[in-house]
C-alpha cells in the first residue's frame, strides 16, 4: 500500500471532457478543482495518480453495443445530440469519455488490490446516461460501469451507491432498480422542482430488490442542517446493509449559488 491512503486522478484529458467554455459543464471545472486542489496544499497529503483510458468491452459492461458505436460515430464530427436535446456531441468525445470511465476503473483497481483505501476523480459521477442513451450531459455512465465492473469482474454481491448530487441519480437508479445487489440511496433536490423530475421516496426498488434503494428527496433551499438531519437515514441504511464497496457520487451543485440548482448547502455538508 502507498504512503498515503487516498489517490486522486487529475490531467488534461478528463478535462477534456466538456461542452465548451460557455456550457455549465466545460473544462473550468476541472481547472477551478485543480488550483484549489494546490491552494490548499492536498498533494502533499495524497498521491496524483494519470487519466487512465479504458477500451470499448469495458463501456460495455454498462452500455450497449449499439450505443458505444453511436458516440463513436459522433465523436469523429462532434455534429448532433446523443440524446432529445440536452447533451451535444462534440468532437474527441468518445476518448474523452473513456478517459473519465477509464480513471474510475482504474481506482477500482487501486482500491481492490489493497493500494489505497479511497479515490476521488474530480471529473466523473455521469449518472444520467441511460444504457442505451445519453442524458443530462453524460455521454457515458461511469457510475453504472464502475457498479457493472465489480459485478462481474470482481464478483461482488453487495455494493452501495450513495449520491448527494442535487439531480437525481436516475441512469443508475433505474438501471438497477430491480437488481437487489446495488444497495442505492440518493439525497437529491425533489424532482418536482429539478431535472430530471425523478427519485421520488416511495421508489425503493422492484420484485427482488424492494426495500434495497433509498431515495431522499430534498425541498430546494435545503440548507446543512436539513442535510445533517437527513444524513442519519444514509448510516443507517449502510449499516443495514452492509455493501463491501461503497460508491460516492459527490456532485457540488447542492452548493448554494449554484446556477443551476436551488439548493444552500455550504461545503461543510
Amino acid at each position: 500500500m502507498s504512503k498515503n491512503s487516498c489517490c486522486v486522478y487529475l490531467g488534461d484529458k478528463l478535462a477534456a471532457y466538456g461542452f465548451g467554455e460557455d456550457h455549465p459543464f466545460g473544462p473550468q471545472r476541472h481547472h477551478v478543482f485543480e488550483q484549489a486542489f494546490y491552494q490548499q496544499q492536498l498533494d502533499q497529503k495524497v498521491d496524483i495518480l494519470p487519466p487512465v483510458i479504458t477500451d470499448q468491452q469495458t463501456l460495455e459492461l454498462f452500455h450497449t453495443n449499439e450505443y458505444i458505436q453511436k458516440v463513436i460515430e459522433q465523436s469523429k464530427f462532434g455534429v448532433g445530440y446523443l440524446d432529445n436535446g440536452d447533451t451535444p456531441a462534440f468532437t474527441g468525445m468518445f476518448e474523452a469519455a473513456s478517459f473519465v470511465a477509464g480513471s474510475v476503473v482504474d481506482a477500482i483497481d487501486q482500491l481492490m488490490s489493497a493500494h489505497y483505501k479511497k479515490a476521488f476523480i474530480p471529473i466523473a459521477g455521469l449518472h444520467h446516461a441511460r444504457r442505451h442513451i445519453a442524458a443530462g450531459f453524460c455521454v457515458v455512465n461511469d457510475c453504472g460501469i464502475a457498479i457493472e465492473t465489480l459485478f462481474k469482474r470482481y464478483g461482488l454481491q453487495r455494493i452501495a451507491y450513495v449520491d448527494i448530487d442535487a439531480h437525481h441519480g436516475d441512469g443508475v437508479f433505474y438501471s438497477f432498480e430491480d437488481d437487489p445487489r446495488l444497495i442505492f440511496i440518493d439525497m437529491h433536490e425533489d424532482g418536482k422542482f429539478l431535472y430530471p423530475g425523478t427519485g421520488a421516496i416511495t421508489e425503493t426498488g422492484k420484485g427482488a430488490a424492494a426495500g434495497t434503494k433509498l431515495n431522499i428527496p430534498m425541498p430546494p433551499q435545503s440548507d446543512d442542517a436539513l442535510f445533517f438531519k437527513m444524513w442519519p437515514h444514509v448510516e443507517k441504511f449502510l449499516e443495514k446493509h452492509q455493501p463491501e464497496f461503497i460508491l460516492f457520487q459527490c456532485g457540488a451543485d447542492s452548493i448554494k449559488d449554484d446556477p443551476i440548482t436551488h439548493m444552500e448547502y455550504s461545503e461543510k455538508a
